[in-house]
């Protein structure tokens, strides 16, 4: 091999061993092997960044918004509730979340179908009170799964079967045991090996990820010290939590919170069970922890239950929710709320008190303030700003995640998100096109704000997919992943392995390609050599080629392998080794059962 070959090799195995030891940043580490293979001369500047340009990186940056958007107008709430419900266990989580998301995948980009899901999994993880980390892995590897149902499931596929139909073409003289390919097998043939792939998959991570995969990060836990608000809540007559059940209106399954009290045109019922039903005008008195709070504003028709509230000069795009710790020379201190004018004073509106973790009986209006009271604000964006060095509070902050929902533009957000995945399904638009007409219609109608859209995107996670982008291209490039493929199988075939064994080679150097050069290269690099494989057995090539495309989509050993990888390591918390220990027998699984079915699917001799 070239120097830069060799340069390029070196350069993933050191990237490689940087992310086992968990002491650099994932694109630190990305970014800096980028910069070696610059430094070397082995990878042009146009070359390097090229993935900067590249369409998949255009495209998860988008799906960032039209998954934002989605959220900010309660559409993901909605899906989450109906499909995924609340298990209690964490295999049939996994399952329920699963079992969708690759059916999906199957027909549509899976890219999409993970970025939609990870605002769901975050928020549903909190609620049924299973760690994330358990999950975010399972959603990306179903995701690659899926991918393997259909010739759209996955652009791996679609690059295999091009390059078949085009040997077709540039061959009048067709060999031995090449054939064409009928238009209804081009599209369904990969889901005659990927189906069983999947089901095997998917009860293999049910199976195994109890010890395969660690708790990275826990489920939210209420402990002793957590700040806890009493908050009053009305329901509007519009919400659709009328008539129904506190247990069905979700306010028993919201971790750290209690429904204390509904005060029903003045008669109060202290402690309601869960099958009381809600009115209009209710007000309802809760306890509970920040987080639950904020979840509370998430359920249409629910709203602070003061009337300063609607007094705050700000739009509704615009508010937010706010702590400050009143300070000891605070004009607040000893002063009802009503009394301090604090609406009029600050254009905010005091919504609950936290104190030493006492609970607080009174109506907010008439808490006598004291100086280390956390006061929980509705108020406008630039209030921290404003008032983050006043004398007035020890301590200002803006509560993450605590945007007002836009529930009016649900609708709105999920005809956008329908007309995309139309784009992506039955039409010749491109997928990046569709997906920036989508993300500007999110914005355009107003289902979130510019600003929300700017702060929606992941900025690390596309870093990462730009420099492994171009470290593989480097890899491609150079001629060192052609040339280890060909030893390889060379090797394999001088030591007299049969059509199954050789079958089984193809599959594992294709998903071993993949863990470094990405899916479609793969995919190009080992097109040739399956084709030369089959040729040289004297069997049909059919079996070769949808080994391929399964190796080739088996994206399962590293983060930096996949873009729906990269997309979950950093929320659920993963270490590198978390791919690698669940996702090398998950392969070696999927190679296994690739070559039994392959062979029963497409004979070797038809």
């Amino acid at each position: 091999m070239s120097f830069e070959a060799w340069a390029s090799l070196i350069t993933v195995v050191l990237v490689m061993v940087a992310m086992l030891s968990n002491r650099i940043a994932i694109d630190v580490g990305m970014a800096a092997g980028l910069f070696l293979l610059l430094l070397l001369g082995v990878s042009s500047v146009e070359d390097a960044f090229r993935g900067v340009s590249h369409q998949a990186v255009l495209m998860i940056g988008l799906l960032f918004v039209v998954a934002a958007g989605l959220r900010e107008t309660g559409a993901i709430q909605v899906f989450a509730e109906k499909v995924l419900g609340r298990p209690t266990k964490v295999s049939v989580a996994q399952l329920r979340l699963m079992a969708p998301v690759a059916v999906l995948s199957g027909f549509m980009n899976n890219t999409p179908v993970v970025a939609m899901y990870l605002s769901i999994v975050d928020g549903w993880a909190r609620k049924i009170l299973i760690s994330p980390s358990k999950l975010f892995i399972p959603l990306s590897f179903a995701a690659i799964l899926g991918g393997r149902l259909t010739l759209i499931g996955s652009s791996s596929n679609i690059v295999a079967m091009g390059l078949y139909l085009q040997y077709l073409d540039e061959n009048s003289a067709l060999p031995a045991g090449v054939n064409e390919i009928s238009s209804m097998k081009q599209f369904w043939g990969p889901g005659a090996v990927g189906l069983p792939i999947t089901i095997v998959g998917i009860a293999f991570i049910l199976v195994f990820s109890r010890w395969l995969l660690p708790t990275r990060k826990p489920a939210l836990e209420v402990g002793p010290d957590a700040r806890k608000y009493t908050v009053q809540m009305e329901v509007r007559p519009d919400s659709p939590i009328v008539n129904k059940s506190v247990e069905e209106a979700g306010l028993r399954h919201l971790p750290g919170l209690f429904l204390i009290e509904i005060d029903r045109l003045g008669e109060p019922m202290p402690a309601p069970p869960p099958y009381t039903l809600l009115r209009a005008g209710d007000v309802l008195s809760l306890a509970g922890i920040l987080e639950s709070v904020v979840d509370l504003r998430r359920i249409r028709g629910l709203v602070p239950a003061t009337d300063q509230i609607s007094k705050v000069h700000a739009d509704d795009s615009q508010r937010i929710l706010v702590e400050a710790v009143v300070s000891h020379n605070s004009p607040l201190n000893r002063r009802t709320v009503r009394q301090s004018r604090f609406r009029n004073v600050y254009n905010a509106a005091v919504i609950a008190v936290h104190r030493n973790g006492e609970q607080i009986k009174a109506k907010v209006g008439d808490i006598v303030l004291k100086a280390g009271d956390t006061l929980l604000l509705e108020t406008h964006r630039g209030f921290v700003e404003a008032h983050h060095n006043s004398p007035d509070f020890f301590l200002v902050s803006g509560v993450q995640g605590s945007a007002p929902i836009r529930h009016e533009r649900a609708w709105v957000a999920v005809t956008l998100f329908g007309i995309f995945v139309v784009c992506l399904g039955f039409t010749n638009v491109q997928p990046v096109v569709a997906a920036f007409g989508c993300a500007l219609g999110m914005v355009v109608t107003g289902c979130l704000s510019r600003a929300e859209a700017h702060r929606s995107v992941d900025w690390q996670v596309l870093v990462i997919i730009a420099c492994a982008l171009g470290i593989g291209g480097a890899l491609q490039q150079t001629g060192a992943a052609a040339y280890l493929a060909t030893r390889i199988l060379d090797f394999c075939n001088s030591s007299g392995f049969g059509p199954h064994g050789m079958l089984f080679v193809i599959f594992m150097l294709c998903a071993a390609l993949a863990q470094v050069i990405t899916n479609n290269g793969s995919a190009a690099v080992m097109f040739p050599i399956a084709m030369v494989t089959a040729s040289g057995l004297g069997v049909s090539a059919e079996p070769f080629l949808f080994a391929l495309m399964m190796g080739a989509g088996s994206s399962f050993a590293t983060p930096l392998s996949y873009q729906t990888n990269l997309m979950v390591y950093g929320p659920g918390g993963y270490r590198f080794s978390d791919f690698v220990f669940l996702g090398i027998p998950l392969t070696l699984l999927m190679g296994f059962v690739t070559t039994l079915v392959c062979p029963l699917a497409f004979p070797f001799n038809p």
